[in-house]
């Protein structure tokens, strides 16, 4: 669930952090959309006790707030919010609110979530094991790639892509990219754009040419380029001519993306 269309205007950072301390939970849950949006790092306090809300609960026992204050604490990006975080991840009764609760703690990329999520991974309970493979990349744990190396075969291949995404981190051996391509020409479209934003992450110029021929919308290619784009200018690879290519194809790619829209 997103939220994308208010229930009535919030206009300020003192307005939303009102809204989400209020009784309407249709309305707390816009509010702490609006907050990481945002990035009212302000109310990171506020979004943290909101993790702990019972009163929005569905009937099949989810906890759409929580959720939706995880993934704002992940937009914020605020190591404070680390501890609250880790404590969601004793949560039971809700998989998806899990599944945030490591996507944030990934974004925030904090160390003091190795080890829990290490005991996540050899837990016999059901994980949501795309987003903790995609974890464990973006903290660079590469103690476990034997581990996570089993995931190849998982019966889900959007957790076999996170897996390639993983080992493709940890070895830059192409042939994960290629697993991952695959999926750019998959008949289900939500595995393309799965594939697409894998590939967004990876920052390499075998993941940009494949974004370009992928069957997917301009848009999601815009995105997932501007990503690349993003991690070539900001890593330290000592050979500047491959950047510098990698660099002018995005841009130039970037260009005739735009015209288009």
């Amino acid at each position: 669930m997103t939220a994308t269309s208010p229930p009535e205007s919030i206009l300020s950072p003192k307005a939303a952090v009102a809204a989400l301390l209020g009784d309407d939970n249709q309305l707390r849950y816009y509010a702490a959309w609006w907050l990481g949006k945002h990035q009212v790092h302000e109310a990171c306090a506020v979004l943290c006790s909101a993790l702990k809300d019972e009163l929005y609960r569905t009937e099949q026992g989810g906890y759409p707030l929580r959720r939706q204050a995880a993934r704002a604490l992940g937009q914020l990006k605020n190591p404070q919010a680390v501890p609250a975080l880790l404590e969601v991840l004793n949560c039971q009764e809700d998989l998806r609110l899990r599944e945030a609760a490591i996507q944030a703690l990934a974004a925030i990329g904090d160390s003091r979530a190795v080890e829990r999520l290490l005991e996540l991974l050899e837990s016999q309970q059901e994980q949501p094991l795309e987003a903790l493979i995609e974890a464990l990349g973006t903290l660079q744990v590469w103690s476990v790639h034997e581990r996570i190396e089993v995931f190849l075969a998982h019966g889900s291949e959007r957790v076999q892509c996170a897996a390639a995404r993983y080992l493709y981190l940890f070895s830059q051996e192409p042939r994960y990219i290629e697993r991952i391509v695959k999926n750019l020409t998959h008949e289900n479209m939500y595995l393309r754009w799965a594939a697409a934003f894998d590939l967004g992450s990876i920052g390499h110029l075998q993941a940009a040419q494949a974004i370009i021929n992928a069957k997917v919308g301009n848009s999601l290619k815009l995105l997932n380029l501007k990503r690349i784009l993003e991690a070539v200018l900001g890593s330290d690879r000592s050979n500047q001519e491959d950047n510098q290519k990698t660099t002018r194809l995005l841009l130039s790619a970037i260009d005739d993306l735009l015209i288009q829209l």
